[in-house]
């Protein structure tokens, strides 16, 4: 079983979305989606079906991603889903200024390191990583 092959999507751009203060984040936060595209060298047909990792924003480690998943892959074949992230300021304080840093129309780098685990039917499940899964920028979504 080769590893599935993570990259971000063309085409869609990643973007940091400004969250208001509520109960669980009390200072704000912000809402990153990253968009990941995923290609399946195998042949034969296998499920992502978990995916789990560390987003940083411009070197800062920013928040955790935990994500059960049941995304299908065909033979050879790749697809696109979305990575969403909550981070709350009063988590990650230091997070405040590189985001403010965004706010000027800068773009912000990102990576997410992390680890995911592949069903394979009567193969069983295989478990890859750590390894990087994205990198890129993200902008500010106005």
């Amino acid at each position: 079983m080769q590893p599935l092959s993570f990259s971000a999507a063309p085409g869609q751009q990643a973007e940091l979305r400004l969250l208001g203060p509520s109960l669980q984040r009390p200072l704000g936060g912000v809402g990153v989606r990253l968009w990941a595209r995923v290609q399946n060298p195998n042949p034969l047909g296998v499920s992502l079906v978990h995916l789990a990792g560390t987003l940083f924003l411009a070197d800062n480690q920013a928040g955790t991603v935990d994500l059960p998943l049941g995304v299908a892959l065909q033979a050879s074949g790749e697809t696109t889903f979305p990575v969403d992230v909550s981070i709350s300021f009063s988590d990650i304080p230091g997070l405040a200024g590189t985001i403010g840093r965004a706010l000027t129309g800068s773009a912000l780098p990102y990576r997410l390191d992390g680890r995911f685990s592949v069903g394979a039917g009567a193969l069983g499940n295989f478990d890859f990583g750590p390894t990087t899964l994205l990198t890129g920028n993200a902008t500010v979504l106005r």
